[in-house]
């Protein structure tokens, strides 16, 4: 079984380092496109502004990043032995639970 969960853990990390390496690739496009626009899109009526698409791409990468870590860190337990097993109370964190969180640390009590 550590070896099934070993591989969906490296899968879903190799997948956020992926959607990491595409936010920050996306993030920079955007700063280049406005330091080349002199668009004053503060004052645009239509959609949405530079700095509002800049400030959600920001954080749709800091969340990936720190999915990312859990990830690395679900993989530390997983080789320790840790995995599936609460910080807080010690007991094993149930299978549905690690099924929709793969990474996460306490069960649903501590949670």
């Amino acid at each position: 079984m550590n070896g099934d969960v070993g591989a969906e853990l490296r899968r879903l990390r190799e997948e956020a380092d992926a959607e990491v390496r595409a936010l920050d690739r996306d993030l920079h496009a955007l700063f280049e496109a406005s330091r080349s626009s002199n668009a004053d899109d503060e004052h645009d009526p239509e959609g949405s502004t530079i700095a509002y698409e800049r400030a959600q791409l920001t954080a749709v990468l800091e969340a990936t990043r720190r999915r990312r870590a859990d990830l690395d860190a679900a993989l530390v337990r997983l080789d320790a032995g840790g995995y599936g097993v609460c910080e807080r109370c010690g007991r094993q964190i149930p299978a549905d639970r690690l099924a929709v969180r793969p990474a996460a640390r306490t069960c649903v009590a501590c949670a």
